[in-house]
């Protein structure tokens, strides 16, 4: 592995903190920046093996139901922090949401009011849980990050409300 994805960097952040499964990887993901970067639980479960593999991460305690525990190794944390000092690139948006939005012009009146009545009660929801979750963050970079998830919120909400009846 010469060149970490964002997914497997996101991995190996997640592992500064400790030992995790892929199962608690997948929610500390989620938790932590769920908001702004989604990972799924194939991306991880894809992840780990290469990441073992490519010496960044060794396997730990073998967990309930045999579930794996990984460790992030010295190779692996020089390698995150190589990745955080390479230039991220641009930004990619992948709102299913909003995809789906574009094309509705498909659907029916009845059919495309409940798709955004849904999104807007789907959102509404993801609100309150950025807005609590910034208010629980201390350090300025993670409150940064929990405050362009509520504003991300913000915008999908205001992007409905847009939307004529």
């Amino acid at each position: 592995m010469t060149e970490l994805n964002a997914t497997s960097a996101a991995l190996l952040g997640l592992l500064h903190e400790g030992p995790k499964t892929g199962g608690q990887l997948v929610a500390a993901a989620t938790e932590r920046f769920g908001g702004f970067f989604s990972v799924t639980r194939s991306q991880v479960y894809r992840e780990l093996p290469a990441l073992t593999d490519a010496g960044l991460l060794r396997l730990g305690k073998q967990g309930p139901r045999s579930s794996q525990q990984y460790a992030i190794t010295a190779a692996g944390k020089r390698a995150f922090k190589s990745w955080l000092n390479t230039e991220p690139g641009p930004d990619n948006v992948r709102s299913p949401l909003i995809l789906r939005l574009v094309y509705s012009g498909s659907l029916t009146p009845k059919q495309r009011s409940g798709l955004v009545e849904a999104a807007r009660a789907q959102y509404a929801v993801k609100m309150d849980e950025a807005k609590n979750a910034a208010k629980a963050v201390t350090d300025p970079y993670e409150k940064a990050a929990a405050d362009f998830t509520v504003s991300y919120n913000r915008a999908i909400i205001k992007l409905l409300d847009s939307i004529p009846d």
